[in-house]
């Protein structure tokens, strides 16, 4: 059935010739572009992972400063109005004050000036009541 003479093992050399030339020539350069590319990619993946976790971490660093500046921020705000409010009742009060002095000075016056018209108002009683004795009674009896 078979014939197995001298090209069976010639043809078998020139498989195993082929297989290494083929592996001399294309299988190792296209292997080695192949490893080389998977680990360009396994390198560009690891970096890219590392890259994405340090964005992640400066991320998170910036939003914890920037709480911290708004807590900051607030704090100064609410300090800064309460010294307003402090300033603002303090001028207020002395405000108050020189009103209720003002109007205590005005009173003073006031009251002065009414003592004054008074007596100016007396003396001129005084005055007309004696022109009025001395009109209804002479002026002779007014001197006793």
């Amino acid at each position: 059935m078979f014939d197995f003479d001298a090209t069976l093992p010639l043809m078998a050399l020139q498989f195993l010739l082929l297989a290494a030339l083929l592996n001399a020539i294309f299988y190792k350069p296209l292997t080695k572009v192949l490893d080389d590319r998977d680990n360009y990619i396994r390198t560009n993946n690891l970096e890219a992972r590392e890259r994405l976790a340090k964005a992640e971490r400066l991320t998170k660093e910036y939003e914890q400063q920037l709480a911290d500046a708004r807590r900051q921020s607030q704090a100064t705000v609410d300090a800064a109005q309460a010294e307003a409010k402090k300033i603002t009742a303090q001028k207020i009060a002395e405000a108050q004050k020189e009103a209720q002095a003002q109007r205590e000075q005005a009173s003073v016056e006031i009251e002065q000036q009414k003592q004054e018209a008074m007596q100016s108002l007396e003396q001129q009683v005084d005055a007309l009541s004696r022109q009025i004795l001395e009109k209804l009674l002479g002026p002779t009896s007014l001197v006793r």
